[in-house]
């Protein structure tokens, strides 16, 4: 063997190690996101879960503040009709000033007072259920992008 033919084997050798050590290197760092992100992203999606149900549960409770209210409305006005007819009977009975239909005048108007303040009530219950649908709709919004950021991070 002359020198030539050893010095193109040692360049040879030379080559093919060092095409194996840019392989190697380059399947090493083939991942330029670090994983943080994609670790925040993923606490992101956890809390924006949360925050959904949380906002389901708001959405159903108002629910069932409208509808006691709204049974509250109903009942104050069946009492309503029962003072009047109350008051119709004690003031033929005992007179248009008598305790009895005092009492009765009073009773009425408390009772109107229950309606009055149930109708708020139902006012600020729907207020409350819009503002719950709509943060419903805002976490889903966000949770669908933390989803989409988590995926970009990935994939880069």
């Amino acid at each position: 063997m002359n020198g030539l033919n050893l010095l193109k084997r040692g360049i040879t050798a030379f080559a093919f190690s060092g095409l194996l050590a840019a392989g190697a290197w380059a399947q090493t760092t083939t991942s330029t996101t670090p994983p943080s992100d994609v670790v925040q992203d993923t606490k992101d999606i956890r809390q924006d879960k949360r925050d959904i149900h949380q906002d389901t549960r708001d959405i159903r409770q108002d629910r069932r503040d409208v509808r006691s209210d709204t049974k509250d409305i109903v009942g104050d006005r069946k009492d309503i009709a029962n003072d009047k007819d109350k008051l119709e009977y004690d003031a033929e009975k005992y007179g248009k000033n008598s305790s009895q239909a005092k009492a009765d005048r009073t009773d009425i108007k408390s009772d109107m007072k229950d309606v009055h303040s149930d109708k708020k009530d139902v006012v600020a219950d729907e207020k409350d259920l819009h503002h719950d649908r709509k943060d419903r709709r805002k976490d889903r919004r966000d949770l669908h992008k933390d989803r989409a950021d988590r995926y970009h991070d990935r994939h880069k």
